[in-house]
């Protein structure tokens, strides 16, 4: 017996789908700029000569980066509760996900520093600029400048961890996707649909990164 495709009822749905879309990149940006904050200052601290400083960020990265996304969500959500800490569907992810992107990106802001030359900051400190303002100033713009590759990649692979959300109930694409699917057992249109929005979203982000890329980049 073939099987007819038919997107009616996908159709119908499709606002639903697009709200969840919606909040998928709520959720992504969100996590991402929270994520931003913990990665460059652990990054700053991996660079640290002081080991009781260093030492903390890298037992944090090994951590999260060797724990599956998928278990941190749910322990967060399931298991913090009886430690006293309850917090909502969305916070609780968005928190999840910032501390594992901050792991992440801990890394990629450290490979950029590492391609930062050592005399610039010795030509800050020769000008009469603090540490602070150095780091400001300095190296801060060039080593974002420096990652931006790095930065599109991972940008675009922790928007696709929102999918993960769905695990418990936040209703973003997958939600809605995997709702429409049960409601209307149109399986194959419904995760075409969603995959295409996935596809189209991730290309975007894509793009907007490269265009970010070509307009800071030094002339040459």
């Amino acid at each position: 017996m073939g099987y007819t495709l038919n997107f009616a009822a996908v159709w119908r749905s499709f606002d639903d789908l697009l709200l969840g879309l919606g909040l998928s990149l709520v959720l992504a940006f969100g996590a991402i700029l929270m994520g931003a904050v913990i990665g460059l200052g652990v990054a700053f601290a991996l660079m640290a000569k002081n080991r009781l400083v260093k030492r903390p960020a890298a037992i944090y990265v090994s951590i999260i980066r060797n724990t599956p996304i998928l278990v941190l969500v749910l322990f967060t959500y399931f298991a913090l509760p009886q430690l006293g800490v309850r917090l909502g569907k969305i916070e609780s992810f968005v928190f999840t996900l910032a501390v594992y992107s901050g792991a992440y990106l801990a890394e990629v802001f450290r490979s950029g520093l590492l391609s930062i030359p050592p005399g610039l900051r010795e030509a800050g400190l020769a000008i009469g600029l603090t540490e602070t303002q150095i780091r400001t100033s300095i190296i801060a713009p060039l080593m974002f400048r420096n990652i931006l590759p790095s930065l599109s990649s991972t940008i675009i692979s922790l928007f696709k961890d929102t999918s993960l959300a769905a695990a418990i109930a936040v209703p973003e694409l997958t939600f809605e996707t995997r709702k429409i699917n049960v409601e209307t057992f149109r399986v194959i249109e419904t995760w075409m649909v969603a995959s295409c929005l996935y596809v189209f979203t991730c290309s975007t982000l894509a793009a907007l990164m490269r265009a970010l890329e070509r307009r800071l980049a030094l002339p040459r």
